[in-house]
């Protein structure tokens, strides 16, 4: 299935009067999202380990479940999810809908409607799905989860003329009108290297995974260490094969001080061993890593320990998880937020907005917007960024050194 916070005003000075009423813009809606948010931390990699959403799951889909709405707002949205696929996709859709529906609930009195609709974990559901929502009325999907059917969606919205949320981490999909709100590996890349560099860590060796989001950290990391002033020293890539990599890099660890290992759970593990083998003494170096070391095999591993990754602030999470365990007697799955998020957000644009509520101007706000998870902003790409906090390994898992920020910078 699937691959964010000084009490400061999320608005950046007026430069112009363009800017005052963009950055307004960003405060007014902050603070319906904050207010409409009126456990236990889950791993950020169960669900969420970027690019396993770009396909489908193998087995066989359930049959199509039917389409239902919720609330009575004039403002209609559609939603998108893969409600009958097998498996956890299923499981996931239909705990990411249970959100949805949570924060209409607990937004006041929203003006919106939103028109389920199952794409059945396929490109053809999802395009008979969005087909559907815009003939009923709908002025913004959100969804679908799987990259591979985001395109179909996007072209019934585009000859609508109408904006995507999109919840895929492929960053590849995103485009004109197709926004991704997602944990993109990109912002745990430059938040963990920001920080790095900030306490002296300039000179990065660098492990991947021989995979698309090894692609994908490869591309971020070695854009951002020489943007920050550092260099990359050393860089492998890895397969099933993890001691030979790890040979070549701990031989080149003497020019290094930060090590970054991408990838989670058990892998990062496994390749934090074979670099101890390879005679790497890795508490002389920094660790670092993404949001997928979220994972109680990282917390356990004696290796990782004092190890630093960026990911959303867990106590986003934590009260979320608690409101909707007692809503619906269930752990959320990790990604529930992002559907909490999304409604919350056009919920706050339909308040606030007008008639331009969901055009891209508006989307991508540069001062952005406060869920769940903390800031996040859209990127005229259709990427997003967001303000994650540096957390550091221990036993007792994950601790923050470093918060989250309350606004962006420029």
């Amino acid at each position: 299935m699937l691959g964010p916070r000084d009490l400061k005003s999320p608005v950046q000075g007026p430069r112009s009067s363009g800017a005052t009423r963009r950055g307004a813009l960003g405060l007014l809606l902050g603070a319906p999202l904050l207010s409409a948010c009126a456990g236990v931390q889950q791993s950020l990699s169960q669900f969420s380990n970027p690019f396993s959403s770009s396909q489908p799951p193998a087995q066989p889909a359930g049959p199509p479940q039917q389409a239902t709405t919720a609330g009575s707002g004039g403002v209609k949205v559609g939603v998108i999810l893969p409600l009958s696929a097998a498996g956890n996709a299923g499981l996931a859709a239909q705990s990411m809908r249970n959100a949805a529906e949570m924060a209409l609930a607990e937004f006041q009195n929203p003006n919106i409607q939103l028109l389920i609709k199952d794409d059945n974990g396929s490109p053809q559901g999802a395009q008979a799905g969005a087909q559907q929502a815009v003939d009923e009325g709908a002025e913004i999907i959100l969804g679908p989860l799987f990259a591979q059917s985001v395109p179909a969606v996007a072209q019934v919205a585009r000859q609508r003329g109408i904006s995507v949320i999109a919840f895929s981490t492929d960053s590849s999909i995103a485009g004109r009108g197709v926004y991704l709100l997602s944990f993109l590996p990109e912002s745990d890349v430059n938040r963990i290297v920001e920080y790095s560099a900030s306490i002296g860590k300039r000179s990065v060796a660098v492990l991947v995974p021989d995979n698309a989001y090894g692609n994908v950290v490869e591309a971020a990391v070695k854009a951002a260490v020489p943007r920050r002033g550092g260099r990359v020293v050393a860089f492998e890539r890895y397969g099933a094969d993890r001691a030979t990599p790890a040979r070549t890099v701990a031989q080149q660890l003497g020019s290094a001080d930060a090590l970054f290992i991408a990838d989670d759970g058990d892998a990062v593990v496994a390749v934090a061993d074979a670099m101890t083998a390879a005679g790497a003494n890795l508490r002389n170096i920094q660790l670092l890593g993404t949001g997928l070391w979220d994972n109680p095999r990282v917390y356990a591993s004696p290796n990782l320990q004092g190890g630093l990754y960026a990911a959303p602030d867990p106590a986003g999470f934590r009260a979320f998880s608690g409101r909707y365990r007692t809503k619906y007697g269930a752990e959320p799955i990790r990604t529930a937020t992002l559907a909490y998020d999304a409604v919350a957000l056009v919920a706050a644009l339909a308040r606030t907005q007008g008639t331009t509520r969901f055009s891209p101007d508006v989307l991508t706000n540069p001062s952005g917007f406060a869920g769940i998870d903390g800031l996040f902003r859209f990127r005229a790409d259709g990427t997003n960024e967001r303000g994650l906090a540096v957390m550091k390994v221990t036993t007792g898992g994950g601790v923050a050194v470093a918060g989250s920020p309350k606004s962006f910078g420029a």
